[in-house]
């Protein structure tokens, strides 16, 4: 029987840990390349971040590749929103990354990127998976594929992020602050900052395989605002392992979190007159960044939490811009996927264009107060079809009246359900929070016992 290797995110797990081990790296290898060589010699990109272990994958993905008679291109080091780019520059067959984005270094998994620099389709996953089943062949010598280096490809995606910005982009006279959280954009982004004009002052840069996502980056932002305020910058920017969120913080050292970015670029685009459509965010989008679109009627939707339905979602609307809280925005008019880099830079040509600070641009959303409880039970149990559940959540709802909302998200991973409240008053959201969370304990644990 066929098993699912594929997520949301692609593969992910642990080092020595089911199923990302070197043997099965071999085997996927091997078996992507089995699939991907029915159409004719096919090349493949793999990338990778700065984890310690990613060296071992990437010899492992290569020896299956070559195997099954594919060729492999190699650019070392490089945020997975470049391996997407370098895999439409370069006509690849598909790319992969090796990375376990914003996790810490002893974590790692692989990301698979179509030709087109999106995800595999369905049917290219699950015929990965059936031969992922089957026993691993070798190509004849004459048949083996071949591997080499791409030496200018952070070259080529440093140019590439920059034409984002438009021909007429300056950062002259500006002063960034920018966190690489030790990653895959260490030595990508400061050359994008600094060859727009900007003074760049880097932070978590140095990269020894351990370090990645510690203590910095998108999802801890705090030691940039310290920076950031010392330094009596312009603004910082924080992404993360590998490169597609961005966190950022103002000169005012305040945080700058997904929705406010999306917001930004959503609004310069708007009043560029080049947003086709809506835009897409997530369940988890603040009930502030909805109610901004609606004062400038434009058009908002929210997918499932994870960038694989914000795509969907844009796609089945023909839409250009879609995001999530933490970061990930994807600039469809611009690129495949969420890139943290070159979201980056549209809020900088925002701001170039405006002549507003980002502090000022943000004001356009008012963020509101959100509340979120992790209510543990004994065992997973569904939230269908429950009148209990659904008057309680009903009645908070009546409370907040238009002027917030309620969520309730079962964890993938564990038995938990996430109760989230939002709304203008933060006192009524925390009290509404509460004594929801407490009846949804009650009401699910006796399903549970």
């Amino acid at each position: 029987m066929s098993r699912r290797y594929f997520g949301t995110d692609g593969i992910r797990g642990t080092v020595g840990q089911f199923p990302i081990t070197p043997d099965f790296m071999i085997k996927l290898g091997w078996a992507a390349g089995c699939v991907f060589a029915r159409s004719g010699r096919s090349s493949i990109v793999i990338g990778k971040d700065t984890r310690i272990s990613g060296y071992m994958f990437e010899s492992a993905l290569e020896a299956g590749l070559s195997a099954a008679g594919v060729d492999v291109l190699l650019t070392g080091p490089m945020p997975t929103p470049a391996v997407a780019y370098l895999t439409r520059a370069f006509q690849a067959s598909a790319g992969i990354v090796i990375s376990a984005s914003h996790n810490p270094f002893d974590d790692n998994g692989i990301k698979f990127f179509s030709a087109q620099g999106t995800k595999l389709p369905d049917e290219v996953e699950q015929a990965i998976e059936a031969q992922m089943d089957l026993q691993m062949s070798t190509a004849t010598s004459d048949k083996l594929g071949k591997a080499r280096r791409i030496n200018d490809a952070a070259g080529r995606y440093i140019e590439f992020c920059k034409s984002t910005g438009g021909g007429n982009l300056t950062l002259r006279g500006m002063k960034i602050v920018l966190d690489c959280a030790n990653g895959a954009t260490y030595h990508v982004a400061p050359n994008v900052f600094s060859e727009l004009g900007a003074e760049v002052v880097k932070i978590a840069s140095s990269p020894n395989g351990l370090n990645i996502n510690e203590g910095c980056g998108a999802t801890a932002p705090e030691g940039l605002r310290k920076i950031v305020l010392e330094e009596k910058a312009d603004l910082g920017i924080a992404l993360d392992g590998d490169g597609d969120r961005v966190i950022l913080v103002d000169h005012k050292g305040e945080i700058v979190d997904g929705d406010e970015v999306l917001f930004i670029i959503a609004k310069a685009m708007l009043d560029q007159e080049q947003l086709e459509g809506g835009v897409v965010g997530t369940l988890m989008s603040n009930f502030g960044l909805e109610q901004a679109f609606k004062r400038l009627d434009v058009p908002f939707v929210r997918a499932a939490v994870g960038d694989r339905y914000v795509m969907e979602e844009l796609a089945r609307n023909g839409w250009l811009l879609g995001g999530e809280s933490s970061g990930h925005v994807v600039c469809r008019h611009l690129t495949s996927t969420g890139d943290g880099i070159v979201s980056a830079v549209q809020v900088l040509k925002a701001m170039s264009d405006s002549g507003c600070s980002l502090h000022e641009l943000k004001q356009g959303m008012i963020k509101m107060p959100q509340v979120m409880i992790n209510v543990r039970l004994a065992g997973r149990v569904s939230l269908a079809n429950n009148g209990s559940l659904e008057q309680a959540v009903a009645a908070a709802e009546e409370r907040l009246g238009d002027r917030g909302r309620v969520l309730l998200r079962p964890s993938g991973t564990e038995p938990v359900v996430r109760v989230m409240v939002e709304g203008e008053d933060e006192a009524l959201v925390n009290q509404i929070c509460r004594e929801l969370a407490e009846k949804v304990e009650n009401i699910l644990s006796a399903l549970v016992s």
